[in-house]
């Protein structure tokens, strides 16, 4: 399932307070460009700690794409990564991220976030300024605001769920 396909089900409240169903379907917030790169589908995400659960506001909708949350807010988040020998590696200037450019992978990045990093299908490398490990389906990385970076080196994409909350840097 490509990661635009992700279906998507959210919960709210009707006018008298009653648990229902506001959304149920495709995933409206997917940044894919284009081949080679990652794509993201954006599921939800949160702009203040505690999230405030009133109301039916959707922030994932018509936002342009934004790696870590807002502060003190959460992002829930799929990331289909393609093998790195597809991988077209583009200039991603966002706000919030500390790209490093004398790292020995392109994608060394830092946020001031802990991230909850769920391995859903293939397998990736989870690079570190000293050492990686494999990651596989199922495998959980708990990253802390970090320097890293994401090689797949298989020959079939990996998909990853990840929830960003904003922390304090380190």
């Amino acid at each position: 399932m490509p990661p635009r396909s992700i279906r998507r089900v959210v919960t709210g409240h009707d006018s008298d307070g009653r648990a229902v169903f506001i959304s149920d379907g495709p995933a409206p917030a997917v940044h894919d460009r284009g081949p080679g790169t990652s794509a993201v589908v954006e599921l939800w995400e949160t702009r203040q700690t505690p999230a405030d659960n009133t109301g039916n506001t959707d922030f994932t909708i018509g936002q342009p794409m934004r790696i870590p949350p807002e502060k003190n807010g959460s992002k829930f988040r799929v990331v289909e990564y393609p093998p790195d020998s597809q991988r077209v590696w583009t200039s991603l200037s966002a706000t919030g991220v500390a790209h490093d450019q004398g790292a020995r992978h392109p994608g060394f990045h830092k946020t001031n976030t802990v991230d909850y990093a769920i391995v859903l299908d293939g397998e990736i490398y989870a690079m570190m300024d000293i050492g990686e490990t494999l990651l596989k389906a199922g495998d959980v990385l708990i990253q802390r605001g970090t320097n890293h970076a994401w090689s797949n080196r298989s020959e079939r994409p990996c998909r990853i769920a990840f929830v960003l909350i904003d922390a304090e840097s380190c």
